[in-house]
Order: structure tokens, then sequence, then C-alpha cells
């Protein structure tokens, strides 16, 4: 009996073993999340600068943003809204004094200068600073100059041929219905631009926005068809935010979007949805990461990724969980990797993060 039974059991655990392997092989053939760099390397260098996005394609980056305003002009520039205050040296150029306004954009009201107001040859004159200077110093304010959508395109054309390898362009279109209504309308420059180079009419290119007219007319025109293109919808949903609505009216709130019926509405359009990070792990009255929501789950259901925004190194922008006792400015590089990683655990396709490398080193272990 003993020298029967000793063969059967190791027979049985072979068995199991075996039985095993195909789930194993399949996830090891899910393919790893994606690194989206969130303006560039923006926790790294100042937002949506050439440095910025070339620090971000150094560190593993597999698709760059570059948000899209446009000029007085009608040239597409990157900057993350119309208004740049905050993110120019415009407001010590006396040349530029009388250019300060008051601006409604998307129902808030904003007081400084604004893109639309320059022409892109005004703009060239300004320099990039950084957003959070008290955060992130001010080393590298006054180096750069603001750079439109076609010389961005020919940097990250170039690099990819530099290092052998396939970097993305994720735009978004922003203030879409404002710039419009000023006859600036971001769309069809957009397309243009897209179809004169060589590039992005063959390398991946996501077209992201916050409303959803301008993404339902660009796939009715045919964008996103072509294999290289596709489109994602951007939400924020959680608290106030739920009853939120679309710059451009939407029939659905943000909260409804993020829906089981609401991402099946989605996916009629784009396919990708893209939320804020607490909408798919929301924070507990501590601010310590609660249990995960629906979301993933409902939109894959609905044959959408889900990439979600946006992770930040420094302590003001972690859940309690992962934070240092550094205080709120300090960097916690650990705490975001292990934040990282928690979200990638619910299935997520991708993630936007200011500092890419600690993106590639949370996927890539």
């Amino acid at each position: 009996m003993t020298h029967t039974l000793f063969p059967r059991r190791r027979f049985l655990q072979a068995t199991a073993a075996l039985a095993a392997l195909p789930a194993l092989a399949s996830a090891r053939q899910q393919p790893k999340a994606t690194v989206y760099a969130h303006r560039g390397a923006s926790a790294l260098r100042p937002e949506h600068t050439l440095a910025s996005y070339a620090k971000a394609i150094e560190d593993g980056a597999d698709f760059v943003e570059p948000d899209l305003v446009a000029t007085k002009d009608g040239v597409l520039v990157a900057r993350h809204e119309n208004a740049i205050t905050d993110t120019t040296d415009v407001a010590m150029r006396p040349e530029f004094a009388g250019r300060k306004t008051r601006k409604t954009i998307d129902g808030e009201a904003h007081d400084g200068w604004f893109v639309s107001d320059f022409t892109f040859a005004e703009l060239k004159t300004l320099r990039a600073v950084e957003r959070l200077p008290k955060m992130r110093g001010t080393a590298y304010d006054g180096q750069f100059q603001i750079v439109s959508f076609e010389e961005i395109i020919d940097f990250v054309a170039a690099e990819a041929a530099a290092r052998g390898r396939t970097i993305g362009l994720i735009p978004e279109l922003k203030h879409s219905t404002w710039f419009a209504r000023e006859g600036l309308a971001l769309e069809d420059r957009f397309v243009s631009t897209l179809k004169a180079h060589a590039y992005t009419r063959r390398a991946p290119v996501v077209v992201q926005s916050f409303e959803v007219a301008n993404l339902k007319a660009l796939r009715k025109a045919g964008l996103g068809k072509p294999a290289n293109v596709t489109l994602a919808q951007l939400v924020i949903a959680g608290g106030a935010y739920d009853k939120a609505r679309p710059a451009d009216g939407g029939s659905l709130t943000y909260g409804e979007m993020v829906t089981a019926r609401g991402l099946r509405d989605i996916a009629a359009y784009a396919d990708i949805v893209a939320p804020n990070t607490r909408a798919v792990i929301p924070l507990g009255k501590d601010e310590r990461l609660a249990a995960p929501t629906a979301l993933v789950a409902d939109a894959h259901k609905a044959g959408l990724q889900v990439v979600v925004w946006t992770f930040r190194p420094e302590n003001a922008f972690l859940a309690a969980d992962f934070r240092s006792d550094a205080g709120p400015a300090a960097r916690h590089d650990a705490g975001s990797v292990a934040e990282m990683r928690r979200y990638l655990e619910t299935g997520i396709d991708g993630l936007f993060s200011d500092d890419p490398a600690l993106a590639r080193q949370a996927i890539d272990g």
C-alpha cells in the first residue's frame, strides 16, 4: 500500500499542476499596463515643454500627453488650459500687461492672461515656469519655450527614431465648446495636423476629451477607425463631481457616465474611459484607500479600456496609506509605487503619471 500510494499522490499533484498551467500562461500573456506621461514628466520638469516630454520618454513612458488649446491665429499649442498666468512668465512681461483680462471658461471665471489672446509668435517670446513652485522649486523656470502640437509631433518622431521604439501621443482637446464659440474650433485644425505628419499617420494616437460632442463628431467623421487612432472619454467622478456635466451639456452627468449603463453609452463612440483615480478606488473618511468600485469590471464588460489619472509622488497627492511623515510637499517614491500597484491590481489598462519612471517601476516590478 505504501509503495503504490506515493506514486499516486505524486501523479495527482502533477495533474493539478498541469491543470493550472493554462491559467498561468494566460496571466503571463496579459499585456502590461500602459504608461501615459501626464503633461510629460511634470513632477520633474515644467509641464508641456520639450524638456518634460524628453524626460518622460527617457524614463520609459509609452505615451506623452499634450493638452491642446488654440492661439489667436489658430495654432494648436500645448498648455493645460487656455489660462497661462501660472505656467509662463507672462505676468513679468511689461509688454503684455495690457492683455490681462477676465474670462469665463467652462463655467469658471479666471483673471489673467490667455493663449487665445496671443499670436503664436508672441507666445514664443514667453518662457515656461513651474506650476507648483512651492512643491517643485523653480530651477527650470525661464529655460523652455511654449511649443506647438506640430513641434511636439516632430520631437516625438525624432525620439522614436533615435531610440528605436514607438512612442505614442495622447492629446487632449481642451475647452472645445468654448473655443468653437470664439471662432477657434480645435477639431478641424487637429485632424489636419494629424494627417499632415507621417508619424501621426502610423504611430498610436489617443484623442481624449472631457466633452462628449467632439468625440462623437470625430468618430462620425471617421477618426478612430484607422488602427493607430483611438478615442478616450475623460470623466471625473465622486462627491460633487457626480452631478457635474461636460461643458458641452451632455446627456449624462459624470456620475452617470461611470455606471454600467453610462459606460455602455461611452462604448458607442469611444474606446477608452479615463476616470480620476478615486473613481476606481475611493478614499475612506481616514483618507486611506477603500474598496474598489465596479467601474473597471463594468467598463471591460462594455468593451472599454480603463486608463486612470493621475499619480504624483508628493505626500499631498497620495492616499494616507502611502504617505511618509516628511510633510505634504515631500516626495515619497516608494509610497507612490505602492499606491499605483494597488490600482494595477484592479485590472486597469493604463495610468497617467507625473513621474513616468515610478509608473514604469510599478508596472515592471
